[in-house]
């Protein structure tokens, strides 16, 4: 069936919700062959400006879901509002409830040594049941990738979730998505770190308001060059929209 698409500053976002996107994830395990889902949100957006390889992943992935309030804002300002903000850190605990039901299988790469396998371990305590297929730090260096590929391929998993970080972990998986054969890939940055408590998450009035982003620059004051990425992302957004 197809789907709604919008384009801020030229990157496609799907206007999806997040039942559709787990129901979605469920039709490409059904389907059998390898698929990547890309989390747009406007520092995703700014890096596609000035990253012709990035921009590439971004347009080619099976499903671009609006990770981000600054998504949706932009969406509702260009006049093609998306319905619902679709969060990639939200989206691992649910499928891994969904995993524990109907049985599909998780591989967790990237994070620091041991967060992984501490976030599998916290996952599979709140879904008995759920089948862990593996957990690896690894990294997304060119020379790693060879041997990542045979750990992931060697145990089948339906879901892989890599934590490398954007684009690194983007890049990585479409570079080496034919190869790996998962039904599922999808990058998720910080989401281990969240779910193994290394991290804390913003507590939910600040997700639901739209206020992460201070959070996360209030706790990791490094980001603030990243952060800069947002009114940049605002002024682009408004000249298109009003001035363009």
């Amino acid at each position: 069936m197809p789907r709604k698409r919008v384009r801020i500053l030229g990157i496609r976002v799907d206007d999806v919700t997040t039942s559709e996107t787990l129901a979605l994830m469920e039709r490409f395990i059904a389907e059998g062959t390898p698929h990547q889902i890309v989390t747009l949100n406007p520092e995703f957006i700014m890096e596609a400006q000035r990253n012709p390889a990035f921009r590439v992943v971004l347009e080619e992935a099976s499903l671009a879901i609006p990770d981000g309030y600054g998504v949706l804002w932009a969406a509702r300002i260009l006049g093609q509002p998306l319905r619902e903000r679709v969060a990639g850190s939200d989206l691992l605990p649910l499928v891994a409830h969904l995993s524990a039901k109907k049985g599909y299988r998780l591989f967790l790469l990237g994070a620091a040594p041991g967060v992984a396998a501490k976030a599998a371990q916290i996952l599979q305590e709140q879904n008995p049941g759920l089948q862990i297929a593996g957990t690896y730090a690894g990294s997304p260096a060119p020379e790693e990738e060879e041997r990542i590929i045979q750990r992931v391929v060697k145990v089948r998993p339906d879901f892989l979730f890599v934590a490398y970080g954007a684009p690194h972990q983007d890049l990585w998986i479409h570079r080496n998505l034919a190869q790996l054969g998962v039904p599922v890939c999808m990058g998720v940055g910080g989401a281990f770190d969240f779910i193994a408590g290394i991290v804390p998450r913003a507590p939910l009035w600040m997700r639901k308001r739209g206020l992460e982003w201070l959070y996360r620059l209030w706790r990791q004051p490094w980001r603030w060059r990243r952060m800069l990425a947002l009114p940049h992302f605002a002024y682009r957004v408004l000249w298109d929209r009003f001035w363009h």
